[in-house]
Parts: structure tokens; C-alpha cells; sequence
């Protein structure tokens, strides 16, 4: 079943290399640049979390406490830089950042298969959904917290996702009809924390957090998904098993 994955995730890969190939060469050569730099640091992440799930779990609940501890730094580091202002949010934002992060780390703990189905699922979304809303996005989702997000987008990985989890499904043990829905849940919260993220900077008028990841604007730019979709996961697991 690893190796199913594996050729899955790759065969995504390649989908959206092409996908973003097309893309750039309608781009400028440094948005293209910065295209490629994006994702080959994408595809270097997605192996080496697929990699320390599939065969060093460990490995995988030592990244994550790396990711939030960082996470949290950066956001601490906006909060420095803006001379302490928006006291009352910045306090909110880390209250909340922290319901995510412990549902995170729960998460990392839980039975391999079921943190593999919410990572590939997260990774799809992820991906298609730029794919998707770089070569159809019309309308935006979110203009004033994340204008580069459309609801083509949006669409366009919730339902390559939902594909995938019935095509994975056995990884959670349930029938497609409740994978789908786990999925479902999944992406939305994915969705919500890529937004809060956001909106976390722009309070800050900033573009990135940090330049910690190339092509990436810091590593709760590119983690905010995974760690608000495997709380997701950790709270679904957490009310099935109380």
C-alpha cells in the first residue's frame, strides 16, 4: 500500500509539474523562477514527510514539534517586529495557533494509516488547488485576506481530494461514504487555517513570515494547512474514541 501511495503522490507530482509548467511560460522569468524554486522545495518536503511517516514515525513526531515550535517563533517574530502592537490579537492568535498545534501533535501520534490518508489528502489539495486556480481562477475567495486564492481553486482540490480518499480509503478503515466526509472535513479546516494564516500577516502588513523555506513564505506558510487539517483528523479520531 506504501508503494501505491508513493506512485500516487508521484504521479500528482508530475501532473502538476506539467501543470505548472504551462503556467510559467506565461509568467515573467522571475515568477517562473520563483515557480521552480517553490516546487522543487515542495516535492522535497512531501518525500521527506511521506517518507518519515511510511517508515520512521518518530522521525515524523520529532518534524512536528520542529513545525509548531517554529511556527510559533514566526509568529512571535511579526508580533516583535511590528514594535507590540494589536496586543489583543496577537494573544488570540496564539491561543488559537495553539488549539491547532496540540491537535497537531496528537495527530503525529496517532496510527500510521490514518496519518497518511490526512497527509496525502492534504498534499493534494494543497497542490491542485493552486493548479487549479492558476489556470482557471476567475473568482476570489478571499480578496482581502488572501487574494491569490479563487473558488476555482478551492473546488478544483476539494475535488481531486475527494477522489483520492475514495481511491485510499482502506487506509482508514471506513467505507467511501465516511472516508469521503473525513476528507471533506480535512480540507476545510486546511482551508480555514491557510486563511487564518493569512490574515495573521496581513494585520502585520507583511507578504512572508520568514525566508526560512525557498519559493515558501515560512514555514507556517506552508504548514498551516497540514497542521489545521490533521487537528482536524486528531479531533475526529479523539470523539470516535471517547
Amino acid at each position: 500500500m506504501i508503494l501505491t501511495l508513493y506512485i500516487i503522490i508521484l504521479c500528482y507530482f508530475l501532473a502538476g509539474g506539467i501543470a505548472f509548467y504551462l503556467i510559467s511560460k506565461k509568467k515573467t522569468r522571475e515568477e517562473a523562477r520563483h515557480n521552480r524554486v517553490k516546487y522543487i522545495a515542495y516535492f522535497i518536503i512531501i518525500n521527506a514527510l511521506f517518507l518519515s511517516i511510511a517508515f520512521q514515525p518518530v522521525i515524523f513526531r520529532i518534524l512536528g514539534w520542529i513545525i509548531v515550535v517554529t511556527g510559533f517563533y514566526e509568529l512571535v517574530n511579526l508580533f516583535v517586529r511590528s514594535e507590540y502592537q494589536k496586543k489583543r490579537f496577537f494573544l488570540m492568535s496564539v491561543f488559537i495557533y495553539a488549539l491547532f498545534a496540540t491537535g497537531f501533535l496528537v495527530f503525529s501520534c496517532m496510527e500510521k494509516e490514518k496519518i497518511m490518508f490526512t497527509f496525502v489528502i492534504l498534499s493534494v489539495f494543497d497542490s491542485f488547488s493552486q493548479i487549479t486556480g492558476q489556470l482557471l481562477g476567475k473568482h476570489k475567495l478571499a480578496p482581502v485576506i488572501s487574494p491569490n486564492k479563487t473558488c476555482e481553486g478551492a473546488a478544483g482540490g476539494l475535488a481531486v481530494s475527494l477522489i483520492t480518499a475514495a481511491l485510499i480509503k482502506e487506509l482508514t478503515g471506513l467505507g467511501t461514504g465516511p472516508a469521503i466526509l473525513l476528507a471533506t472535513g480535512i480540507v476545510l479546516w486546511a482551508l480555514l487555517g491557510d486563511l487564518m494564516a493569512s490574515s495573521y500577516k496581513r494585520h502585520y502588513n507583511v507578504k512572508d513570515y520568514s525566508r526560512l523555506i525557498p519559493g515558501h513564505g515560512g514555514v507556517l506558510d506552508r504548514f498551516d494547512s497540514l497542521i489545521a487539517g490533521a487537528a482536524w483528523t486528531a479531533l475526529i479520531g479523539y470523539l470516535i474514541y471517547l
